[in-house]
């Protein structure tokens, strides 16, 4: 599904950035070009030799580069692209996109582009749950950005743990296909649920069975790969739901379907 397809993948400064190599080489496996603009701070975590060398392409890094401004360069890769993926979208990042500001490439290039944004957030959980950072994120959201992540885990430079991870590149390669809307059930929207039922007998005791799940969050998958926007119903299962579909956990089916009703 994304074969021919033109992605501009905009790399913040942040732990996670090495991340994105390997979603480069995951994006273009499956079809995609792929082209880099990396921020100064991205720089610190990896080389633009590394990034060239998976994208086979000029990485852009520099707003005032004689070369590649002598045609607006930013303007020009702000539209050639069919989506812009933010990866990781650091704090810096997400502020200045929310308040307007073009003072580098990065954020010069996200202004000016008519073409749909996926943020992959990552940042320290602290910095995740700041009311800066949410007004920020609400802003965005309501201008139109689409949003995969962050998880919660373990953060690599700190050690603590909670909501800030940036999430894989394979949760984010099905991200963008769902952002590009391609495939034959694109407008269409499936329900799957899955996983195995609780059925309280009584404060400690219910009935159950040994569904772990496995087999509904594949066909989830599969339809989200085929373009349908998918809400997936799932009970306690040992197998993890997959990304870009919206999750709605329940325990009882009869009482989870009671509460969706209300």
């Amino acid at each position: 599904m994304l074969a021919g397809k033109r992605i501009l993948l905009v790399i913040g400064g942040g732990i996670a950035a090495y991340k994105t190599l390997d979603l480069i080489r995951r994006l273009r496996e499956r079809g995609a070009s792929v082209r880099a603009v990396m921020t100064g701070a991205a720089q610190q975590f990896i080389t633009p030799l590394s990034v060239g060398a998976l994208t086979a392409d000029h990485v852009f890094t520099d707003l005032f580069d004689r070369q590649d401004e002598q045609d607006v360069g930013h303007i020009r890769l702000s539209r050639e692209a069919d989506l812009i993926v933010v990866a990781p979208a650091t704090a810096d990042l997400m502020a200045k996109l929310a308040q307007g500001l073009a003072g580098d490439l990065a954020s010069a290039v996200l202004l000016a582009t008519d073409k749909p944004v996926l943020m992959a957030p990552a940042m320290n959980p602290a910095m995740w749950g700041h009311p800066a950072t949410r007004r920020n994120r609400a802003q965005l959201l309501a201008d139109g950005m689409l949003f995969i992540g962050p998880n919660r885990g373990e953060m690599a430079e700190s050690g603590e743990a909670g909501e800030g991870r940036m999430a894989e590149p394979l949760e984010i390669v099905a991200a963008i296909s769902v952002a590009l809307g391609g495939g034959p059930l694109a407008g269409k929207h499936v329900l799957v649920t899955s996983g195995p039922t609780h059925e309280p007998i009584d404060p400690v005791r219910y009935i159950a069975n040994r569904s772990s799940g496995a087999q509904g969050a594949a066909l989830a998958a599969a339809l989200r790969d085929l373009g349908a926007r998918v809400t997936f119903v799932t009970g306690p299962a040992t197998v993890p739901p997959p990304a870009g579909v919206e999750v709605v956990p329940v325990v009882c089916w009869l009482l989870g379907f009671v509460g969706l009703m209300y």
